[in-house]
C-alpha cells in the first residue's frame, strides 16, 4: 500500500547541469516511453544542450520541467507542465517518477504543488493530463490529486502493436473576478 508523502518531503526546483546524469537515466528508461511522446534515446549531449538551454519561464518556453528531489537531495523524478496555451489559460502536466521511489506519495506530492502553482500563480482556468487508459497507476495518481475523467480519446495511444484509448483528465479552477 503506497503512503502520500505530505508536500513538505519533497522540492521542486528548476533542472541544473549537475542533474544531467539523472535526467539522462530517467528520459533513457525505455518503461517510461510508453507514457510520453520519446521513443529514442537521449545522448547526454542533447540533454546537456536542453539543460543549458531552458530559461525555466513557462511564458518564454510554454513548458517548465521541474526536478522532484527529496528534502534530503536525492533525485526522484521530474515533473513538466507544458503545451501551455496563456490565451485559453491551460496547460498539460505530467509526472514521471524513478522505479524505485514509485508509490512513496512522490508523484503526488508534486501533482498536488503544481496544481497549486498553476491556479495561484499563473492563473490557469484548467490543467490536463492525456493517460493511457491501462495504466492504472498513472489513472490512480491523477484521480488522488483530484483529476477527473472528462472523456476518452479513442485510439490515442499506440504500443507498437495495438492501440489504447486515453483518458482525458482535467482539473478546472474557479474563475478569477
Amino acid at each position: 500500500m503506497s503512503h502520500k508523502a505530505p508536500v513538505d518531503e519533497i522540492v521542486m526546483r528548476a533542472i541544473e547541469p549537475e542533474d544531467l546524469d539523472f535526467l539522462y537515466t530517467l528520459e533513457n528508461d525505455r518503461e517510461m516511453w510508453m507514457v510520453g511522446e520519446t521513443n529514442v534515446p537521449y545522448s547526454r549531449f542533447t540533454l546537456n544542450n536542453y539543460v543549458m538551454s531552458t530559461s525555466s519561464d513557462i511564458y518564454a518556453d510554454r513548458q517548465l520541467r521541474l526536478l522532484i528531489q527529496k528534502n534530503d537531495g536525492k533525485p526522484v523524478g521530474l515533473l513538466d507542465i507544458f503545451n501551455f496555451d496563456p490565451r485559453h489559460r491551460r496547460a498539460e502536466i505530467g509526472v514521471a517518477v524513478v522505479r524505485e521511489e514509485r508509490d512513496r506519495g512522490y508523484g503526488h506530492a508534486a501533482l498536488l504543488r503544481a496544481i497549486d502553482y498553476c491556479h495561484r500563480i499563473i492563473h490557469l482556468h484548467q490543467v490536463y493530463a492525456l493517460v493511457d487508459e491501462n495504466n492504472k497507476q498513472s489513472v490512480s495518481l491523477f484521480q488522488s490529486a483530484g483529476f477527473k475523467t472528462t472523456c476518452v480519446i479513442k485510439d490515442w495511444v499506440y504500443d507498437g502493436e495495438h492501440y489504447h484509448d486515453a483518458l482525458m483528465m482535467n482539473v478546472f479552477f474557479e474563475k478569477n473576478t
